[in-house]
């Protein structure tokens, strides 16, 4: 293995470190904070992005997680009357999800926490070290 060969092994060591030290702050925020999870949160952004609605197979393929997944974490949105399910008027196999009234009030409610908890976590990053690091991982996500 070449030096360099190291190095970049050392990097994405570090950028899976980094990648789990701030999804497990976010989840226990979440927890803590809100009472909610992690994929909970991830489907209401899903559905927030997307206010006409989307069918299921649309919102897994979004999270890239499993039908199942989705159905289940879908399945107790609905029981608390955060998402609603509405069968398609042209496909009655096809069904779509969308956040109801509550959702969208619950969502903006988290959506505004997230972002400050992220905020915080990455609190030592300067504008520049942002701009660089932006710049840096988009050249890497073109290859």
């Amino acid at each position: 293995m070449s030096d360099l060969s190291k190095r970049r092994l050392k990097l994405w060591i570090r950028m899976l470190g980094v990648t789990r030290t701030a999804e497990n702050r976010l989840r226990e925020f979440l927890r803590v904070q809100h009472g909610t999870t992690l994929p909970r949160f991830d489907v209401m952004a899903a559905l927030y992005r997307r206010r006409e609605g989307v069918t299921m197979s649309e919102l897994s393929r979004m999270l890239l997680v499993s039908n199942g997944n989705a159905t289940a974490v879908v399945d107790r949105l609905e029981a608390e009357a955060l998402v609603k399910r509405s069968p398609s008027e042209t496909d009655r196999r096809t069904v779509f999800v969308t956040l109801t009234e509550a959702g969208l009030a619950v969502f903006e409610v988290l959506a505004a926490d997230h972002e400050q908890e992220v905020d915080a976590i990455f609190a030592n990053l300067s504008e520049g070290d942002i701009d660089q690091l932006t710049e840096v991982l988009k050249r890497f996500g073109k290859q």
